[in-house]
Parts: C-alpha cells; structure tokens; sequence
C-alpha cells in the first residue's frame, strides 16, 4: 500500500509539474505574429488533469461590426460533432436500443447494401455510402433548409462508392444517417437528445444544436482570406445535423473529451471500441501523433470554420481549437502547444513578404498542368495578390515570400515558379509535383 502510495503521489507530481512548467510567453509571441499578419482568427484551450492552463483568443467574431473574439466566443465546430453521435450511439447500444452488428434495412429500406451495411460501418466509415458534401450541386442548396426526406432521398440516389467492409472512406452520409436513426430509437429530435444526454449531465454551458448565427449570443461568423477577410456563407444547420452541427468553444470540448475518456459517459468496453483504429478510423474518432504520444480526437471544418480536439490518454491532456478563420495551417499552431507543453523547441514562422505590384503577377498567370497529378491549376491575379484554383475547387491566394516563390499557409503550399520556361514546381505533403503551362 505504501509504494502504490508513493507511486500516486510522484504521478501526480509530475502531472502538476508539467502544468506549472507551461512557458506561455513564447506561444502569447506566435499568437501576437498570427494576428497581426492576418494568419488566425479563434480560440484555443490546453486542459491538463481536467484544468485549463492555458487559454488564447484572438481576431473578430464580427469583424464587419469590430467585435473581438474572447475565451467564450462560441463556433460551428463541423466534424468534431461526430464524436458526439458516436458517443450517443454507444449510449443507445448500452441501453439495448441498438447493436453494432445491426444492419440498416429497417430504417433505409431503398438505400443500396442496406442490408450488409451495419451501425459500425456507419460509425467507422466503412460502408461505402457516397457523401452528400460531394454532390456536384452541393454550393447551391447547403444554404437552404432541408428535410429528412430530401436529405435521405439525396443519399439514396448517390452512387455507392464501395461494398461494405471493403475500405474505409470518409462520407458526412454517415453521420447523417446515425442522427436519423438516433432520433427515430428515441423518438426524439437529435438536438433534445444532445441535451438531455450529454450537454446537461455534464455542464457544457457554451454548446448546444446549432442554427443561425446570432452575434448577439456571443456566436461568431466566418471568414475567408483571400488578400483581406471576407465573410462566409453559412450551411443550414438542417443539412449536417450529427455530422456537423453542433456549435461549441475550446473549453467545452476539453471538457466534454476528459470526462468521455475518464468513463463519465459511456463504459470503459465502449470507449475501447470507439478508439479502435482500422485503416486510419476509428468510430468517431482519430488517432493524433505526436513524437511517441498519442491522442484522439477529431478535426472539424465547415464553411470557414476550422477546429480540431484532441485528448492525450497517458498524460490527461486536451487541447481545443476552434478557428472561424485561418490563413494558415491548424496543424502548426498544435505543434507550437505540444511542444510548449512538453518542453520541446518550435521555432517562430516569419511572415516577411515581397511587395510585389499588379505588373510584377504577369509573369506567372496561365493554366498549367502535369504529367504527375491529373488536377489542372489556373493561376491568376486581382489587384497585387496572385491566386491558384485547381480544377473543381476554389481559389486560394498566393504570398510572395522569395523571388519567385509564394506559399498558401492554411494547405502547406509552395510553389516556385520558373517564368522563363513558363514552369512551376509545387510542394505540399512532402510530395514535388512539376507543372508546365499549357
């Protein structure tokens, strides 16, 4: 008893440790280079042993009104609301309301592989059912309110990518459809069920269902950079429901992860399940690395929206961000807290860039493509801002940041360009592609 005693005692040391040891001044410094570059709009919470050291908001969550940002700012949190679904999934199937072996006939008769399509194909992204956000037509209705019976419809007549259990492939179809389910066990709206079950047992004052943005409930909007902020549009909150609906801050998910990841809501068996990982899913979840540690979680993004919530089992550490606006990429903001966290070294980014006129682009627009990759870029320009748009996707601009070389942050873009032989090489993912104008 005496040395599980002394073993306790030096865990917790070390948890207290750790906390005490958060040298905040160098990450304040990022935040302060972020917003002042336009690079980041949103919030951040680091929670270890289920309290919050370290919080941060920054830029608007009205910019056209100059409403700043604070640590109780709330934002669509997009796909992070799936661990919320699976959670209440796993809830209806230690009720005896559901199995994970279950198929789904009885609940989509006319959809396509109903019959060998399970709960835990829809939980873990294998089952093959195409995704609505891919609809050719998707920008011209995700505004609008839509329907059970529209929104099933649209699914059913989608194109089945795969059969059951052959792959696993990310569709939002998923998720939609285990709302769907869950409100039709429960009988009741996915929204009441949210509530009753998760929000209210565990005192998550800054979440709920989402629907329009109402600045005055201390919501935010969303925007996108494109040489200066511009607003987003907002998807109708009918659209995603359990697969993107759910509106949240930093603090809240922190908790909301801690007391999942401690037994608080489902059981131990069922949280292990969750956290099963088969072909890069698990079911709701992800599995973070960082260095030899590990966490789970998920990332969200929805109109300008970006977020992304992460629990570290081992060290009982979460870490939430929630953006609704990002020129830059989420991913090295997470990186400087890990490392600040654990005491490891991240460098500052340097935002210098060249001045370049209108006059100075044209040297680089034109249309190429590669031998490579089969995605054309277009590359043109508005004003003194040069932009790239590959086919079937939208614009995104380019930042000079060497002679010849500009970089869009938010993807891990670069690329160089060769104006005398009208070529140009681009890195992202730590791959090298060549193009060559057409």
């Amino acid at each position: 008893m005496k040395n599980s005693l002394t073993l306790l005692i030096l865990l917790l040391l070390a948890t207290v440790s750790s906390a005490q040891s958060f040298q905040s001044k160098k990450l304040d410094s990022l935040f302060t280079l972020l917003e002042q570059n336009d690079k980041f709009m949103g919030s951040i919470s680091v929670s270890a042993n289920q309290k919050t050291i370290y919080e941060k908001s920054i830029g608007f969550s009205d910019l056209e009104n100059g409403i700043k940002t604070s640590n109780t700012t709330k934002y669509r949190i997009g796909s992070i609301s799936k661990i919320f679904t699976s959670t209440l999934i796993f809830k209806a199937i230690e009720d005896g309301k559901l199995e994970l072996d279950k198929t789904i006939e009885t609940f989509f008769p006319k959809l396509e592989n109903a019959k060998t399509i399970t709960i835990a194909n829809l939980l873990n992204h294998s089952s093959g059912i195409h995704d609505f956000t891919n609809d050719e037509n998707y920008l011209e209705w995700n505004t609008l309110p839509q329907n059970k019976e529209k929104m099933i419809k649209r699914i059913v007549n989608g194109e089945t990518e795969f059969s059951p259990n052959e792959k696993n492939e990310y569709s939002n179809s998923n998720y939609l459809l285990l709302t769907f389910i869950l409100e039709q066990i429960k009988k009741k709206s996915f929204s009441e069920i949210l509530k009753s079950q998760i929000i209210r047992p565990l005192k998550l004052e800054n979440t709920y269902y989402g629907k329009e943005t109402n600045i005055a409930e201390n919501e935010s909007f969303s925007y996108k950079y494109v040489g200066k902020w511009q607003k987003e549009t907002e998807t109708d909150m009918s659209i995603p429901q359990g697969a993107g609906a759910i509106v949240s801050n930093p603090s809240d998910l922190n908790r909301f992860l801690e007391q999942l990841f401690l037994g608080r809501i489902i059981s131990e068996k069922s949280l292990k399940q969750m956290k099963t990982i088969t072909n890069g899913y698990g079911m709701g979840l992800f599995q973070f690395p960082y260095n030899e540690k590990v966490s789970f979680g998920h990332t969200g993004g929805i109109d300008g929206f970006t977020s992304v919530s992460s629990y570290f089992p081992e060290e009982k550490l979460s870490i939430s961000l929630t953006s609704n606006g990002t020129n830059y990429n989420n991913n090295n903001i997470l990186l400087a807290v890990l490392a600040t966290y654990f005491n490891d070294e991240f460098k500052l980014p340097n935002f210098d860039r060249l001045e370049l006129s209108s006059e100075d682009l044209d040297k680089f627009l034109g249309k190429y493509s590669s031998d490579q990759i089969p995605p054309k870029i277009d590359i043109t320009k508005d004003g003194n801002t040069l932009f790239a748009q590959a086919t079937g996707q939208g614009a995104f601009p380019l930042e000079p940041t060497e002679e010849n070389v500009f970089t869009f942050d938010q993807a891990g873009v670069k690329i160089v360009f060769n104006p005398s032989d009208k070529t140009m090489v681009l890195f992202q993912g730590g791959g090298e592609f060549q193009f060559k104008t057409e």
